[in-house]
């Protein structure tokens, strides 16, 4: 069993910003299976697909996006699962919009979601998909550029980097992570 984490923020407000790419992630893998219904458990929206023989849980924290890990522990313990079980998908203001990112482990590189995930669960081994929507402006206004939209000029490669993300999850799924990294991670994007 593995458990897919898609990050973002809870409320129609933040449904369409930059921060909220994971769960747009999440979102999308959900539909690809032909599954409907989102149910809440321990602080997030669940929901169950079966790709490749699998079983994957897909789930969105229902926390504001700085609280993302107070979800992840219960969802871990309830179905007895390890580090390598679990994939993070996350928005990245470092790298440029369009490009898509998967490591096995590491830091948070800055990002609270991925810090209070790191906080609650003890540790940094777990795989994390980046979602380029970058390039970030000042830090002074880093806050205000994840929660704004993204432009019109911006959404053809956003929309094509959710899907690759998607096809990047279903990979990890699949044949696990150092297969989905040598894939999608040498893939260029304009």
């Amino acid at each position: 069993m593995k458990l897919i984490l898609g990050l973002g923020n809870p409320g129609k407000r933040y449904a369409d910003t930059r921060h909220n790419v994971g769960w747009r992630v999440a979102e999308l893998l959900v539909r690809r299976a032909g599954a409907t219904a989102w149910k809440e458990k321990f602080e997030a929206a669940v929901a169950e697909i079966r790709p490749h023989g699998r079983r994957v849980v897909l789930a969105r924290p229902l926390t504001f996006m700085n609280e993302s890990g107070r979800a992840v522990r219960p969802l871990m313990d309830f179905w007895k699962l390890q580090a390598d079980d679990l994939l993070v998908v996350l928005d990245d203001m470092a790298l440029e919009t369009g490009r898509v990112r998967l490591r096995a482990e590491g830091s948070d590189g800055g990002h609270n979601g991925l810090a209070s995930i790191i906080a609650h669960l003890g540790h940094e081994a777990f795989a994390r998909l980046r979602v380029g929507i970058g390039p970030a402006p000042a830090v002074e206004a880093h806050a205000d550029f994840v929660l704004s939209p993204f432009t019109a000029q911006e959404q053809p490669a956003i929309e094509e980097a959710i899907a690759q993300a998607a096809d990047a999850a279903e990979c990890w799924i699949a044949e696990g992570t150092e297969a989905a990294m040598n894939r999608f991670n040498r893939t260029s994007h304009p």
